[in-house]
């Protein structure tokens, strides 16, 4: 039966949005799926990776005993799945009651360093998530999302990629703020974008320190 249903999910006789409904109604179903990141065929691979963000997002619980199968796709050659892992192991911090993540967060923050503009992005984006469920771990987290300044331009990172990096920074500075011990540096960072060349950023910058600024 699970085979069929990822077959299906391949030959796209089966939604993802399908897969979900029964994976949710049926979670014996889990280890097939968690499984399923690991196929050859893409459609199944980044199918069923799609599929558990919205149930790693919806039922935490369920999916948080893969904790550590997620975490090595960290170092998958497809960048896809990384993106995909980075997420799901974002909504999975909600329950990690063993503080599986505390563990490898310098290897999820290191994606900082990547010559991909979406990977980084995605590291910044799950970050207000993380550090929502993970106060605690607020200021280190402050401190990385600081360094997209410092990043490095690549044929896939330019100039203007940063700014957009900058502008998904502040959201995840907006969603923790009240968390965080040192709110000068972050108002610091802010007010270095209120004359950005990128308008979506400027707004961004504008709105956050009307939000927030005492």
């Amino acid at each position: 039966m699970p085979n069929d249903l990822l077959e299906k999910l391949a030959d796209k006789s089966l939604t993802k949005e399908d897969l979900f409904k029964i994976v949710e109604n049926n979670f014996e179903l889990l280890p097939d799926i968690v499984d399923g990141m690991n196929s050859s065929k893409a459609s199944i691979r980044y199918g069923c990776g799609k599929v558990l963000i919205n149930l790693s997002e919806k039922y935490p619980e369920e999916i948080y005993p893969h904790m550590s199968f997620f975490i090595n796709l960290l170092d998958s050659k497809y960048r896809i799945l990384i993106w995909q892992a980075m997420a799901i192991i974002a909504n999975l911090t909600k329950v990690d009651d063993e503080k599986i993540f505390d563990s490898t967060f310098d290897k999820y923050y290191s994606l900082i360093n990547n010559d991909y503009m979406v990977t980084v992005a995605n590291v910044v984006g799950n970050s207000g998530k993380i550090g929502l469920y993970k106060p605690y771990l607020v200021d280190r987290i402050v401190n990385q999302l600081l360094k997209v300044e410092n990043i490095k331009t690549t044929p896939h990172l330019t100039d203007e990629c940063k700014k957009v990096i900058s502008e998904v920074v502040i959201k995840s500075f907006d969603m923790f703020f009240e968390s965080v011990e040192d709110k000068k540096q972050i108002f610091d960072f802010v007010k270095k974008h209120t004359n950005s060349s990128r308008k979506t950023l400027k707004d961004s910058a504008l709105k956050f320190l009307d939000k927030h600024q005492i």
